[in-house]
């Protein structure tokens, strides 16, 4: 299960914070233990905007069938 605060998040807000994530870490400057929780998180948050992703697509293809 994903953490409440990342559950709440919208697709535009998770890949948003997902994207900052990605820059810092190829930045590469912060401390280690911040780098591994930081990919941690990123790697939540990537999960969070694949199921928003699939959540549309499954509302798109009812659709069409529906239209059908």
């Amino acid at each position: 299960a994903l953490p409440p605060d990342i559950a709440k998040l919208s697709f535009e807000d998770a890949l948003a914070e997902l994207e900052k994530i990605v820059r810092t870490l190829e930045d590469g400057r912060g401390k280690l233990e911040d780098s591994i929780k930081a990919y941690e998180r990123g790697a939540l948050l990537k999960r969070h905007c694949e199921a928003k992703l699939k959540e549309a697509q499954a509302k798109v293809d009812k659709i069409v069938i529906g239209a059908d």
